[in-house]
């Protein structure tokens, strides 16, 4: 019994971490598509990399570290507008994190896909801040796309 729940929670966990790797993928393409308009190349051509399908798909833990957080907490439900603020909070700082981190890791290896170093806002050439509302936001969509239906 302990087993089978156990099995089919890593059979969530891994469907999650697809869908948030694929997402986070093409949230990529989308997004260097449209710099490339800023830049005034109409061909609309987005790029992403293969190393960034585990660093997206480690989304597909910012829900139950949401939940965990609001266990932790213990308060009285929250109301959706709070709730949202608090785990879109969450999310956007853990996804520096490991963007951060991740970031570091690739780096050492000569083998990382990012570099803003050119950035106003950059911090170390590893993360842009002024991406926090994209993080903010992207936090949530995979809480969205990772949660368990009626749920």
């Amino acid at each position: 019994m302990a087993h089978t729940i156990a099995m089919k929670r890593l059979q969530s966990l891994i469907i999650n971490f697809c869908k948030c790797g694929i997402t986070g993928w093409c949230l990529e393409v989308v997004f260097t598509s449209a710099e490339s308009v800023m830049a005034r190349d109409w061909r609309l051509i987005g790029r992403t990399s293969l190393l960034m399908f585990p660093i997206y798909g480690m989304g597909a833990l910012l829900a139950p570290i949401g939940r965990m957080v609001d266990a932790w907490i213990g308060q009285a439900p929250l109301k959706p507008g709070d709730r949202l603020v608090r785990h879109g909070m969450l999310y956007m700082v853990l996804i520096f994190t490991a963007e951060y981190l991740s970031g570091m890791w690739l780096r050492a290896r000569g083998i990382c896909p990012w570099d803003y170093s050119g950035s106003h806002s950059g911090i170390n050439g590893l993360i842009r801040l002024d991406f926090a509302p994209l993080w903010f936001a992207t936090g949530l969509l995979f809480e969205q796309i990772t949660k368990k239906k009626g749920r």
